[in-house]
């Protein structure tokens, strides 16, 4: 019987995987990986079986049932078995599922995280999550909905003094902007919107609340992360001034 690890990719860019990461996927026999791992990080396993396992939003996935399933099989068959997620595999990556079924089938797992894509956005744009005076706290939250999962009204818990870090977000603009409005978060609190976070075609959008919605119009195909707060109120001031500047006269 082998090993299972769940190992997080982290947020795009190969030097951002943790040494243990790499480490076992030099050692891997078979990698299950995610939509968002790129070849990149996948030469990382170069005696490994690659399995293309990934989900994206809005795209026929694999079923998590079969990805379960399959990692039990390969435990089986396999001394090192990698479970390849992007990000941080314990936030939205449905690793309880995946360590759940492993579990129950008696075979030997670890966790090795990763990055989470909101804390390498913060750091790209050199923005404090959190600041004294501003913002105490921070809320991972995602307004997608995955298969018999019911609807969450998970903008309650989000505070007008918080940040928050919004996956899976964009595509429902809207929804969430109503759901943030009527809890009390105003229209013009600052928004930035990252694309590809911490690779070479990363690139951002600062906006407001009430105008983000017009963010999709401007993204492309890569994944995206919302971050909303008053920390950001610097970028928006920034990027009025340079607007101003620009203005012939």
């Amino acid at each position: 019987m082998g090993k299972v690890y769940l190992v997080g990719a982290g947020p795009g860019a190969v030097d951002l995987m943790t040494l243990r990461g790499a480490r076992i996927l030099a050692s891997a026999d078979i990698v299950f990986y995610d939509a968002l791992v790129g070849n990149e990080l996948l030469s990382l396993a170069p005696r490994a079986i690659h399995v293309p396992v990934g989900k994206r939003s809005g795209i026929a996935s694999t079923d998590q049932r079969i990805i379960n399933r399959c990692l039990v099989t390969a435990a089986r068959h396999h001394q090192c078995v990698v479970r390849l997620k992007g990000g941080d595999p314990m936030v939205f990556g449905r690793a309880q599922e995946e360590l759940d079924a492993l579990s129950a089938a008696g075979i030997d797992t670890e966790v090795v995280p990763g990055i989470t894509t909101a804390l390498a956005a913060s750091a790209q744009v050199k923005i404090a999550l959190t600041r004294r005076g501003t913002s105490r706290s921070i809320i991972f939250a995602t307004p997608a909905i995955g298969d018999g999962e019911a609807d969450s009204d998970w903008a309650a818990a989000i505070k007008s003094q918080s940040t928050v870090a919004l996956y899976m977000g964009l595509n429902q603009a809207e929804r969430l902007v109503q759901s943030m409005k009527f809890h009390g978060v105003p229209g013009n609190t600052p928004v930035l919107v990252m694309e590809n976070v911490s690779t070479p075609d990363a690139r951002q959008m600062v906006t407001t609340l009430s105008e983000l919605p017009e963010a999709n119009n401007w993204r492309h195909d890569g994944p995206v992360m919302v971050l909303i707060g008053r920390v950001f109120d610097r970028m928006v001031q920034t990027e009025a001034v340079e607007l101003l500047e620009a203005l012939p006269g």
